[in-house]
């Protein structure tokens, strides 16, 4: 979850104004500018510098300035401790459309200002220079008749220079800034699709299993302890070297081929990285740099989402619920230690991912750390107890046979490593021909075992379940008639053809325990609203207990999933079969349900944020809290950052906490 705590708001901002995060003062939000305060979100979070230890448009002589100066800690802003430099550019408008990542060579234009800067001025020993998208990281190097400014993978934490072995094979690697990391996953795929001519889907599998590789590598980091050596690792001149190129690769294919055994339930074991060494050196470097296991598990799931979404988005109605969407269905269910959680249309896995994500949060909380800050002992322990829930409690299956191959990668990169997810039709299930059938009924997965079911299932008349061995075993899939008294009679004649969310309705209620489960499920408002699905809504009242309902507007979907349809939240629990043969002699009693309906999600129709503004359109800003254990100049420290920023304008963080207090108040 994130780790951003909310203070009293501190007053507002002009609108077309964003804040400074080096110095906190308002500077006007232009391109250039939006790339210029993620720069120095990173170079504050990830790579351990002091804000005031930088400054921006920075005179360096003549006309001459940098975006970003970065001067040795503690001392004055002068040229003569001037360490690093920075120089930024607007972000390059490409839409959809993958960017080609260029190499130093075929930057030399761009890359010429800042060489001549590097070498004008002495102290200056790092250069980086950046568009938001591409980033080129130069090391000055003094010979005895010229000055070089060389390449390099990547800058030294604060405080450090190349010098140092921690920068190599035993490097301390960072915990990554959420922005950074998802342009770090935007920045490989687009590099394997634009430099090595492979189609988006091949190159997202190639991806995705470096990404395995780098996840296996830390997993034997937490085994291992002492005796562990990395892999997963680029020296900083590395990849810009034959030789360098072939020894990561080396490593890499030792690192797959473990990859394939650990996992043969997703590896048939004849996959290969086919990349050129020039791409994996690439990707490898860039991956490196990161301590996946301690980024936070929401910055990973945004990042690996936005990479997904490009790509694996199917044609049957599988639309790939929006981050806000997750997180709102998980804090409303609020799954507990001991409750057995089922997604049976898992798509990428991002309910089950969020829900590991609030039960860290927990753990955390009942330790009484805060993210960020925790001792090496702390982490091992809060992550230790999340792998033992994931394996035990956690269950996830979908038809498409990718997408469950990516939610496995998307749990790993959480923390699990071994989920029960399973490549199976759920409405079928117990039959069924795929091959997983039998496992998911070797692993437990009978009806009415599972506390949570929580889903966002495939809909639309588009894609209606014909097959009559399916639709049999559906109440909801056979004609129903009014019986004249307020309600209705299964006539018992099968339909032809039925959308798949009316059946998962069903299939949901099934799965969990009778008087106690609860579900979550996204649907279509046709179900909710639509006369001629009032029997559905009359069986669902017979069969459950309705806990809320969501209305979500268009926005929700549009702009994440392309998808312009309005959908609700729908929260039932399971009667037990005593309460509806009571209900049956004697009534239905009438209970309270939670309404809300949410206007706004953070972002419109375009996917632009959305802030929360006073009256007179000025936007609000609140401070936060950033609390870190970071490595400067050799040395882990905790220090707490405090920085003013915008208000996200979204009614779902809200929406959750209502309902919380509904809870209380009605005594659930």
């Amino acid at each position: 979850m994130s780790n951003k705590k909310k203070k009293q708001a501190q007053g507002t901002i002009a609108a077309g104004y964003t804040l400074d995060y080096v110095s906190g003062k308002q500077v006007k939000e232009t391109k250039k500018e939006l790339v210029r305060q993620r720069i120095a979100r990173a170079l504050i979070h990830e790579y351990g510098f002091s804000p005031e230890d930088m400054k921006n448009d920075f005179s360096v002589g003549g006309r001459k300035k940098v975006d970003v100066a970065i001067f040795h800690h503690g001392s004055e802003h002068t040229l003569e401790n001037l360490g690093r430099v920075v120089i930024c550019r607007p972000e390059p408008r490409v839409g959809k459309n993958a960017v080609r990542i260029r190499d130093f060579k075929q930057a030399a234009a761009d890359l010429d200002g800042l060489e001549t800067i590097m070498r004008s001025v002495e102290a200056v020993q790092y250069g980086l220079w950046t568009n938001g998208l591409e980033f080129f990281f130069l090391e000055k190097e003094q010979k005895r008749f010229e000055t070089k400014c060389n390449p390099i993978g990547d800058w030294p934490m604060a405080e450090e220079s190349i010098g140092t072995k921690d920068v190599v094979s035993d490097a301390h690697t960072r915990v990554a800034d959420n922005e950074m990391l998802k342009i770090t996953f935007r920045r490989c795929h687009n590099f394997i699709h634009g430099n090595e001519g492979m189609p988006k889907d091949a190159a997202f599998w190639q991806f995705l299993y470096l990404i395995f590789c780098k996840m296996h590598d830390e997993n034997l980091r937490g085994k291992q302890r002492q005796a562990w050596q990395r892999r997963f690792w680029a020296g900083p001149k590395e990849q810009f070297e034959d030789k360098g190129r072939k020894e990561i690769r080396k490593r890499i294919d030792g690192l797959f081929s473990e990859v394939k055994k650990m996992y043969r339930n997703i590896f048939r074991g004849n996959e290969e990285i086919s990349l050129s060494d020039r791409a994996l050196a690439f990707i490898v470097s860039e991956l490196a740099k990161y301590d996946f296991t301690r980024t936070d598990v929401d910055a990973k799931g945004v990042a690996y989402q936005e990479i997904v979404g490009t790509n694996l988005r199917g044609d049957r109605g599988q639309y790939f619920t929006p981050r806000g969407v997750v997180k709102l269905v998980v804090e409303m269910l609020d799954p507990k230690e001991d409750e057995r959680i089922l997604d049976p249309a898992c798509g990428t896995g991002g309910f089950l991912v969020a829900t590991l994500g609030l039960m860290l949060k927990k753990f955390r909380e009942e330790q009484d750390t805060k993210p960020g800050q925790e001792n090496t002992t702390e982490f091992l322990s809060v992550h230790e107890r999340l792998k033992e829930y994931a394996s035990t409690m956690i269950f996830g299956s979908d038809f498409d046979p990718f997408l469950i191959r990516a939610s496995q990668m998307n749990m790993v990169m959480a923390g699990d490593g071994r989920g029960h997810l399973y490549h199976l039709n759920s409405l079928e299930f117990p039959s069924g021909h795929l091959p997983q059938v039998k496992d998911a009924k070797k692993d437990l997965l009978p009806f009415g075992s599972f506390d949570i079911v929580m889903t966002n299932p495939p809909f639309g008349s588009d894609i209606p379940i014909t097959e009559e061995n399916i639709l049999k075993n559906f109440e909801l899939a056979h004609s129903w008639e009014p019986d004249g008294e307020g309600g209705f009679r299964n006539t018992g004649v099968l339909k032809s053809s039925v959308a798949p969310e009316i059946l998962f309705v069903e299939r949901c209620l099934k799965w969990i325990k009778p008087g106690t489960g609860r579900m979550g499920i996204v649907l279509p408002d046709g179900i909710l609203g639509n006369p001629a699905a009032e029997y559905i809504r009359w069986w669902i009242m017979r069969e459950a207990q309705v806990l809320a309902s969501v209305d979500l507007p268009v926005e929700a979907f549009i702009a994440e999933a392309n998808v312009n349809i309005l959908t609700s939240l729908l929260f039932l629990r399971r009667k037990s079969e005593e309460e509806k043969r009571a209900e049956a002699l004697g009534g239905a009693e009438e209970y309270p349900v939670f309404m809300a309906v949410a206007d706004k999600v953070g972002f419109d129709r375009r996917g632009n944020k959305l802030y929360k503004r006073t009256p007179d359109g000025e936007e609000i800003i609140e401070a936060r809290e950033y609390p870190e254990r970071i490595r400067i100049g050799g040395k882990w420290v905790k220090r707490t950052l405090t920085r003013n920023e915008k208000v996200e304008d979204n009614d779902l963080p809200v929406i959750a906490e209502e309902y919380r207090e509904f809870l209380k108040e009605n005594d659930r």
